[in-house]
């Protein structure tokens, strides 16, 4: 046993800006927890933006099922999902290996119902994955990164989720039972710019299923672990048992004896490290999680977690996530940051100048989008005939704005962009939702609707007064190398 003190497993893997999925098929079989029914399951590469899904290969027409929270049927003894009338169960395991190990495509054929429950724990997963061996795909990896605290707790308040805002993926169990065997303890899960795929496999994968002596009998009554043995979950036993009580869990577990030295593991089964039931909880929430659909940059925090809890709390992150992940919606920025460019920076970009320059600063710019602002003044000229006692922003005017962070964004693509002039060809799908007025501050997001090729961009554009959208469209532009700028 691991002579460590009962606190920490903290990982930390690099931070992947690409998806990753199998260089090669796995297969692994085993009989699932509670069917006792033998499964084969191949976990198999999988294409960019796929996520993990399982798909049924004994139902008519294979039918697959996402691993997504809103697919969660039952998380009573596991996490069972559902489709179409196609069920999975007892997943959390097999996404617990995949996200562990940083994986972001998969498809898992399985030809039954129930994942195999193996040792009890993802190490027989993980290992597998590790020697087929992980590629990295050309895709950039898509984080939901949480922009202010999350909490949750059960109705007797037992039970406690708090996710705040990470640079990482970070995840803490705390476990706590009132129990002489299981005593107070924690692990964490950190996933950060250092790179040790290993520790994973190494500290927490091999962690395995635990059930109180109470509940293992329970479970039984009910009909359920039909493939449960001690080889593959840890009892705990918090009272002295008679032999006669022994004898009678013997015949219970189809076993020619048990034994247990006073309080502790039945059949005296050694813990693979002191804290082994919070690494244990850890890994189950690393798998639940991976229901989000994507990897989630936040510090969780979890007390007494448990299948139910986990999916109750990722289905309210996932509606949460679904809102601020739209592609309509506002990236977070630090409005007391220095601004991406100012007005002098955008005048070196652009050849518009007042009245006609319509963009105040650039306040977020990638790959995938851009955020610029205009300040509205009762200033503007425009006010003047538009209209007296009653002030109102032009639609046109707000599209110019519109289209003008978007040139910015065609522009900086550029070497030379002072060398270029945009112009436009087309407004389409043009919807203005209520007025701007002087004292708006008018938030404009363009993303691209098509890629950028022969100096024609299409994008697509929302404006907003705080977080409420206030016009959209989709704007058609070319960019045109101007006639006196040096040749190329």
């Amino acid at each position: 046993m691991d002579e460590m003190a009962v606190g920490p497993a903290v990982a930390k893997i690099r931070h992947m800006d690409k998806q990753r999925t199998l260089k090669a098929p796995v297969e692994i079989k085993g009989v699932g927890l509670h069917t006792g029914v033998m499964a084969t399951v191949t976990l198999k590469p999988a294409p960019e933006n796929f996520w993990f899904q399982f798909k049924r290969t004994d139902l008519p027409d294979s039918p697959n099922i996402e691993a997504l929270v809103d697919n969660v049927v039952d998380s009573s003894r596991g996490t069972t999902l559902e489709k179409g009338g196609a069920r999975v169960a007892t997943v959390e395991h097999f996404l617990s290996a995949l996200a562990g190990l940083g994986l972001d495509n998969v498809l898992i054929e399985t030809d039954t119902m129930e994942m195999p429950i193996l040792d009890g724990s993802a190490a027989p997963v993980v290992e597998a994955i590790l020697k087929a061996g992980v590629v990295e795909q050309e895709a950039e990896r898509r984080y939901y990164e949480l922009p202010s605290a999350e909490t949750f707790a059960s109705e007797d308040g037992k039970i406690r989720f708090k996710a705040v805002p990470s640079p990482v993926r970070e995840m803490t169990a705390l476990v706590d039972y009132d129990s002489k065997v299981v005593v107070p303890q924690y692990a964490q899960f950190r996933a950060d710019e250092q790179m040790d795929e290993t520790f994973f496999a190494r500290e927490i994968a091999s962690c395995r299923t635990f059930v109180f002596l109470h509940e293992l009998e329970a479970l039984y009554q009910h009909n359920l672990i039909k493939g449960g043995d001690l080889s593959n979950a840890i009892v705990f036993v918090d009272k002295v048992l008679p032999e006669a009580e022994l004898k009678r869990l013997a015949d219970l577990l189809h076993k020619p004896a048990v034994e247990v030295k006073a309080e502790g593991v039945l059949n005296n089964v050694d813990l693979r490290f002191r804290n082994e039931p919070a690494r244990h909880k850890l890994m189950d929430m690393i798998g639940d999680f991976a229901l989000l659909g994507c990897y989630m940059k936040a510090q969780v925090t979890a007390e007494r977690p448990g299948h139910a809890a986990n999916a109750a709390f990722v289905k309210q992150l996932a509606k949460r996530a679904k809102k601020d992940m739209a592609v309509e919606a506002l990236p977070q920025w630090d409005p007391n940051a220095k601004p991406l460019y100012d007005i002098n920076q955008i005048q070196q970009i652009l050849p518009h100048r007042p009245p006609f320059l319509l963009v105040d600063k650039i306040v977020y710019m990638d790959k995938d989008q851009v955020v610029g602002i205009k300040n509205v003044t009762m200033n503007e000229a425009f006010f003047v005939g538009h209209f007296p006692g009653a002030p109102v922003m032009p639609g046109v005017l707000q599209m110019e704005a519109m289209a003008q962070c978007g040139g910015i964004y065609m522009l900086t693509q550029l070497p030379d962009p002072e060398n270029y002039l945009t112009y436009f060809l087309k407004m389409d799908q043009v919807k203005f939702r209520r007025q701007v007025v002087p004292g708006d501050q008018l938030i404009f997001k363009l993303v691209p609707a098509s890629p950028f090729r022969r100096g024609l961009c299409h994008m697509k554009g929302w404006a907003y007064v705080g977080d409420e959208i206030v016009a959209e469209a989709e704007l058609l532009a070319q960019l045109s190398r101007r006639a006196d700028a040096p040749k190329q």
